[in-house]
């Protein structure tokens, strides 16, 4: 198992900088996932870790050593792409080792690491069969399993999951995550997808324009966002966002464009400040049954999925969203009574956006 250190990573294409000045430590066979919005450079990064893309500054190191001028070959590191770029013309035996066939290994040993892949991923059935004759699943089974054979210290994956259907998608990140646990390699993964992040990860790095917003444990990202674009990135449906003025007495705080709700705050603040109320959709009781504060909404649209129920408010000053679990008897048009205990307010300052 290798460390991975980057430290004051950029990248640029001409005058467009795409990565400013990354510094994140990957601790030996943890499980770390980058993740943020198309455009953010994620997936550049995991490029110039594999050694795909070439450094403007900075370093990377992989195992204390510095592999910036190094060629893949050399990195000792596995990459999965989110494509499963399988050769349709080899079997599923030919594929996993085709990287061991290239560089001369013994035939035994060949056969025995494709046995002993096929065994881990579940296609000891399936190694004589053509890419054509595989569902999505067992074809992404098979790009892993090429990555696997190498045996190597270092993971890469870039969005593998992303051309599955959902169902397969769930199952396919139990599946990751128990092939990680027995393997106990490095791993760094690129998502855009939260919930796999969230589900999967010892560690998430939220990027933003090529700049690390936080790095933490998964329920730290939710419980503590370090700013807004944290809070509303990581949870869904995404976390609601109200503007408000701290009251005078500094332990309250109002909405801005309408002074008429009150909500009490978790500490006092300086009378005056403007701040971002941050609202989780899932911790709004419909009803207010047991929580601490209460508040009344006029319902827009509800959306129901059987387990969950989302409500839509309508825009008094901005529309909120409302998750409640199982199915609720709320219909479009209608006032509702809504509950949240302050300790569930989140606040960011106005102008800098983060947590206060």
């Amino acid at each position: 198992m290798y460390q991975i250190e980057i430290d004051h990573l950029c990248k640029s294409y001409g005058a467009v900088k795409i990565l400013k000045d990354i510094s994140l430590n990957v601790e030996k066979g943890s499980f770390v996932t980058l993740i943020g919005p198309s455009g953010c450079g994620k997936s550049t990064l995991l490029r110039l870790v594999a050694g795909l893309e070439k450094i403007t500054s900075g370093t990377v190191k992989i195992a204390g050593e510095v592999v910036n001028d190094r060629p893949p070959r050399e990195r000792h590191v596995a990459m999965v792409f989110q494509s499963y770029a399988l050769y349709p013309h080899m079997t599923v035996s030919k594929n996993l080792t085709y990287a061991l066939r290239l560089r001369g290994r013994p035939k035994q040993e060949i056969d025995e690491r494709a046995a002993a892949t096929g065994q881990l991923l579940g296609l000891s059935d399936l190694l004589d069969r053509m890419p054509r004759d595989l569902s999505g699943g067992q074809r992404q089974r098979v790009a892993m399993g090429r990555a696997i054979v190498r045996d190597p210290q270092v993971f890469l994956f870039d969005e593998p999951l992303s051309n599955l259907d959902a169902a397969l998608r769930v199952r396919m990140r139990s599946e990751l995550r128990k092939l990680h646990q027995r393997l106990g390699a490095t791993s760094l993964y690129v998502t855009h997808d939260q919930i796999e992040a969230m589900t999967m990860a010892d560690t998430v790095v939220v990027l933003r324009d090529g700049v690390v917003e936080q790095v933490g444990a998964p329920l730290d990202l939710y419980h503590r966002p370090a700013n807004r674009f944290v809070a509303g990135f990581i949870g869904s449906p995404a976390m609601n966002f109200v503007e408000g003025i701290v009251t005078e007495d500094g332990r309250g705080v109002v909405l801005s464009q309408a002074r008429k709700q009150r909500l009490e705050l978790p500490r006092p603040l300086q009378s005056g400040r403007k701040v971002w109320i941050g609202l989780r959709p899932e911790h709004m009781q419909l009803g207010g049954a047991g929580k601490k504060q209460k508040f009344d909404v006029q319902v827009d649209t509800v959306e129901s999925t059987g387990s969950m129920t989302f409500i839509e408010t309508k825009a008094d000053p901005t529309s909120l969203i409302i998750a409640q679990s199982g199915t609720a008897q709320v219909a479009g048009g209608t006032t509702i009574t809504v509950g949240i205990n302050s300790e569930d307010i989140y606040l960011f300052d106005i102008k800098t956006e983060l947590a206060v």
